[in-house]
């Protein structure tokens, strides 16, 4: 039988048995889940980047329709 890898959970860094069982993976519980949800939501985590000037959004949002 093989171990489960251990990993932190990125909100409160408590050790995580990835498994496949483990729903909140790679989070320890859905609390911590929950948070981390609502700091991309409030935009607390941001991925990298230059911003996007208007024109290029319009552009980008007429080529949806």
């Amino acid at each position: 039988m093989s171990k489960a890898l251990i990993v932190k959970c990125p909100t409160c860094e408590k050790a995580v048995a990835w498994k496949d069982d483990n729903e909140c993976k790679p989070f320890c519980s859905q609390r911590c889940k929950l948070i981390d949800l609502g700091e991309w939501a409030s935009e607390g985590h941001r991925i990298a980047g230059k911003p996007l000037d208007p024109e290029t959004v319009d552009q980008l949002s007429r080529n949806q329709d």
